[in-house]
């Protein structure tokens, strides 16, 4: 009788193990989706401001349409990416084309000058910012939730539920790369 008893009790406590393991793991891919839906969010606000900026670019520099249209093609792009993964690449393909537009601007004082331009790149660069700290914040989620998966004993419960991991959310090799200053 006491040796089913103590079974019984370590099969509860086996089974209590499994259940608050499994939806620890639910917890941390779900608060990896909200992470994912924060960066979202202020993508989604950059990619609003963008054709404001370039048509305000537009009127003072007219004879720099690659430029534009290089920006407005990584928009674009940012605005059919169907993946985290896709986004991601492409999210990385805007802000080199915004800091193109913006290092153009250098070349027209007139523009530097212009309150609204000005005021818009204010704006974009507290986007830029909330988007650095939504990327950490997502990536920190990311760790959290590959810990979880990966550390023993959780894995097993997370291989027997077919948890997968997240991407984490990684500059480009462009934005790898040394950047060059030249005087």
């Amino acid at each position: 009788m006491t040796i089913a008893i103590i079974i019984a009790v370590i099969v509860v406590l086996i089974l209590l193990y499994f259940v608050s393991t499994y939806n620890s793991l639910v917890g941390l891919r779900n608060k990896v989706k909200d992470q994912w839906s924060q960066i979202d969010v202020v993508l989604k606000n950059r990619n609003d401001l963008i054709p404001n900026i370039v048509e305000t670019v537009k009127g003072y520099a007219k004879h720099e349409k690659e430029t534009l249209n290089e920006v407005i093609e990584a928009r674009s792009k940012m605005a059919s990416a169907n993946t985290p993964e896709e986004e991601m690449k492409a999210s990385g393909e805007v802000t080199k084309a915004l800091g193109k537009l913006f290092a153009l601007a250098e070349s027209y004082p007139e523009l530097k000058a212009n309150e609204n331009f000005l005021d818009l790149q204010n704006k974009l660069n507290e986007v830029e910012e909330k988007i650095r700290y939504a990327r950490q914040f997502y990536n920190d989620s990311v760790l959290t939730y590959k810990n979880k998966l990966e550390m023993f004993p959780s894995n097993i419960v997370a291989n027997m539920f077919g948890f997968k991991p997240e991407a984490f959310f990684e500059a480009t090799e462009e934005e790898r790369k040394n950047v060059q200053v030249k005087f």
